[in-house]
């Protein structure tokens, strides 16, 4: 639902989300302000088509590079009610945070496989007799599949060493080997592709998606990007390689 002039709002049930995108440059008063003009809109919205959405539910998030301003929390509000400020805002699964590193997302990635790796362990102690085969699809059911959620949204962040320990562990108890053992021959004793290949071919995957609809906004996001403004960002247009020729 688009009929906003600065911002894109949606309803769903009875929760509430609304995604702003302003330039770098304009203040955080004045953001505010077109914010809360725009939530006057939906609110009128709202009460013409009788919908009630629930004001616990709808949080505030504000994505900058500014640390001096980490703190510094939206007043916002609607229907003479402030809207809560939320550090790691949830989304379809992906925890975001102000600079959109990623970090807090991965940790909580990295705690649930630490905690599945834990079962894997079980299962690969010796009054089992669990075979290679048993344990290499247990850990792709129970381990890989938490780790490649929404990869190609945060594998090019810097913290993903977070997740990736905790899948090398899970390499260990496949192949058996307790001794160290260089990370390069993890993969081939367990027979499991590096985490990065896994996220490289999902990234990939989706590129030939968004490439097959040009007409959806996301493909001039992806395809026409503009030139990133922080050498330390890498958007997903600047990688373009099949993981097809990376593995030849």
């Amino acid at each position: 639902m688009t009929f906003l002039s600065h911002a894109a709002a949606g309803l769903c049930r009875s929760s509430m989300l609304m995604k702003f995108a302003v330039p770098s440059k304009r203040k955080l008063s004045e953001i505010e302000c077109t914010l809360i003009a725009d939530l006057a809109h939906l609110a009128k919205y709202c009460r013409l088509w009788h919908l009630n959405p629930s004001m616990s539910k709808t949080v505030t998030s504000v994505f900058h590079l500014h640390n001096n301003r980490s703190r510094r929390e939206p007043n916002v509000h609607t229907n003479s009610q402030h809207l809560k400020h939320d550090l790691y805002q949830v989304y379809l699964g992906v925890t975001l945070e102000r600079t959109l590193s990623y970090r807090e997302h991965l940790s909580r990635s990295a705690a649930k496989l630490k905690s599945r790796n834990n079962l894997i362990a079980k299962l690969a102690g010796t009054s089992w007799g669990a075979s290679a085969s048993t344990l290499c699809t247990s850990a792709l059911a129970l381990c890989y599949s938490v780790a490649e959620y929404c990869c190609p949204v945060w594998t090019r962040s810097s913290h993903t060493n977070l997740t990736d320990t905790q899948l090398h562990s899970a390499m260990c108890l496949i192949s058996g080997y307790l001794q160290p053992t260089q990370l390069s021959w993890l993969p081939v004793l367990s027979n499991v592709a590096p985490p990065s290949l896994c996220s490289k071919a999902a990234s990939d995957n989706m590129l030939q998606i968004i490439e097959a609809h040009p007409n959806r906004p996301v493909y001039a996001d992806v395809f026409e990007h503009s030139p990133p403004w922080l050498a330390s960002r890498c958007p997903i247009s600047l990688d373009m390689t099949s993981v097809d020729t990376i593995t030849q």
